[in-house]
């Protein structure tokens, strides 16, 4: 059997990481889960490296964090470990949901968010609902620590702007639903072999004071464009208008207006995954309504 790596590191803290790396100088990567990375080599559509590094050992990347109304999360947690999170499920139920249907039980217990981001892939569920919560990415890069909008890091399919030679993705932060917010999660897959999501739609609504109008919406459909995206149009026909079964319809036709899915032979043709626009929409939008409305968020769909 092919040789995929010859040392395989785990360092204890994100300096030690950025250190290893440094040192084979474009010869490492960075490894979590590996259930993405382990299978490419394997299929020969990565090539062997010197050494692996893997972060999973550092303390700092493998919790969730809440500072007042921010929580942070590392990049190493796990999506059993994001499921299972009580404060997730009810104040980022969104991001719950779309973790909560990545492969099986198998692959969520050692896959990470940060390899889910860090992929680049416009199809990936957790990046859908983060780009819905309107989350922020902190990376190590160049020698400092940064944060800055996670639209930012993908650069078109499959890329990103870290070099996993040499860069760290460390923790995504985000602001927890409060009062009057919501947010909710539904996909639209490929049953046969691999899973394989036709379109992810995640929604986050903010209501007005008397509970019957949207103040505020933010809405990603992926994949549709090259990198994740928000759907600003469909955002624009909520803000500010009373929900009621008109807004959604008015909310459909902003989507099919603007959102350009395109034929995929692995996905399902434009025409099909258009229509899927629309069922997405009039399933997450009056989803996120309640929530809000009632306060009461439980996910629906986690682990099937």
């Amino acid at each position: 059997m092919k040789k995929l790596w010859n040392e395989y590191h785990t360092p204890q803290t994100v300096e030690e990481a950025s250190a290893l790396l440094a040192s084979y100088a474009g010869a490492a990567r960075v490894i979590a889960g590996g259930t993405d990375l382990i299978l490419e080599m394997e299929q020969g559509h990565k090539p062997p490296v010197a050494a692996l590094v893997d972060v999973t050992a550092i303390q700092e990347l493998t919790t969730i964090r809440q500072e007042g109304e921010l929580v942070t999360v590392g990049a190493g947690v796990t999506h059993t470990q994001l499921v299972g999170s009580t404060l997730l499920a009810a104040r980022a139920t969104c991001l719950v949901e779309s973790c909560g249907v990545v492969g099986g039980p198998q692959v969520r217990n050692v896959a990470t968010l940060g390899g889910n981001i860090a992929h680049a892939l416009p199809a990936a569920d957790g990046t859908t609902s983060l780009m819905a919560l309107d989350a922020e990415a902190e990376i190590a890069q160049h020698g400092t620590r940064r944060w800055l909008p996670l639209v930012e890091l993908f650069s078109g399919p499959g890329q990103s702007l870290l070099d996993s030679t040499r860069d760290l993705l460390l923790n995504v932060r985000f602001r927890l639903a409060g009062p009057r917010e919501a947010s909710a999660f539904k996909r639209i897959m490929r049953p046969q072999g691999v899973a394989l999501p036709v379109l992810g739609c995640a929604v986050w609504l903010r209501l007005a004071p008397d509970s019957l109008a949207v103040e505020d919406a933010r809405v990603c459909i992926s994949p549709v464009a090259p990198v994740p995206a928000r759907a600003t149009e469909v955002e624009a026909a909520l803000r500010g208008q009373p929900f009621c079964e008109a807004l959604v319809e008015a909310a459909v036709e902003a989507g099919r207006a603007s959102l350009h899915p395109r034929t995929s032979k692995y996905r399902a043709t434009a025409e099909y995954r258009t229509e899927m626009i629309d069922v997405l929409l009039r399933r997450t939008l009056p989803l996120a309504f309640e929530r809000a409305r009632t306060g009461v968020a439980i996910p629906e769909g986690v682990g099937m």
